[in-house]
């Protein structure tokens, strides 16, 4: 059986560049052990807010992890596009892309708000990393990763729209936005809604929530609010031992301050309330 919980971290040491985080830090460098665990940590929907991703990095490399999973969504939005893209491509994660890396690269004909600062700051190495990179992967016959669903990069999985907020999704929901996929362990992003679920079958559905991006407003399908009701930096654990796995959220405080303050310079009051709060809606 596998087991969930959520945790809200204390405050780590900030982290100024990335690391190898390919083994776990019990083990020396170079030991040969038969795997019979894999500890991931999975991150999503960084949005550019490079100090909250480190602040998740400083708290995943002090608690172990065997590989980082980025799902996408890294770059987009009123801060440090090119400072997070930087970082992000000097690391050994597996990267997947969002629906924001492929407007980025569909800029000139779909240009968002979301996009446009990002777009203007990255150079060609940027966007030619970023083409390299796919919205859904098998990283074994265990784990699916995905940025939305299996099928699309927008669309909500374990959320729904209902009127201006949303709803865990139905059984039913759930099944057809599988697509089929029959992977044990499902990993999503993209609602920015930290969750732990289970399809129809059992499978463990995780989305970490958002590293950089604690709440917005959407307009499709209709107008509603994403909202974590905090400032903090989300991402999640996920772990096979034997034949288990298990999922944990975790919460990681950060200056985020500064980033409202930052997002307030650059004229987005939206995002300096998101960042401010966790909320999107006016008070």
């Amino acid at each position: 059986m596998s087991s969930e919980r959520s945790v809200v971290s204390e405050a780590p040491e900030r982290f100024d560049r990335p690391t190898n985080l390919g083994f776990h830090p019990a083990i020396a460098p170079g030991t040969l052990v038969a795997r019979v665990f894999v500890r991931l940590a999975i991150v999503s929907d960084i949005h550019g807010n490079l100090p909250a991703l480190e602040a998740v990095v400083a708290d995943f490399e002090r608690r172990g992890v065997d590989r980082v999973v980025n799902l996408g969504d890294g770059l987009s939005g009123p801060l440090l596009p090119r400072e997070t893209a930087q970082y992000l491509m000097a690391t050994d994660w597996i990267h997947l892309a969002g629906n924001h890396e492929r407007q980025l690269l569909e800029f000139a004909h779909a240009p968002s708000d979301a996009d446009a600062y990002a777009h203007g700051l990255l150079d060609d190495a940027t966007f030619a990393w970023m083409a390299t990179l796919t919205s859904k992967l098998a990283l074994d016959e265990h784990v699916l990763l995905c940025h939305g669903t299996p099928r699309s990069d927008v669309e909500y999985f374990l959320d729904t729209p209902t009127g201006f907020h949303t709803r865990p999704a139905s059984p039913a929901e759930i099944e057809d936005r599988l697509d089929g996929v029959t992977a044990p362990v499902v990993v999503c992003g993209h609602t920015h809604s930290p969750r732990i679920m289970r399809s129809p079958r059992g499978q463990l559905l995780v989305n970490p929530g958002s590293v950089g991006q604690p709440a917005y407003l959407a307009t499709r399908p209709h107008p509603h609010v994403m909202e974590s009701g905090s400032p903090n930096a989300r991402y999640a654990i996920v772990e096979r031992s034997g034949a288990d796995w298990k999922a944990e959220l975790v919460a990681v405080p950060y200056d985020h301050r500064s980033m409202a303050a930052l997002a307030r310079s650059r004229g987005r009051v939206d995002w300096e309330r998101a960042l401010s709060s966790g909320y999107a809606s006016p008070s």
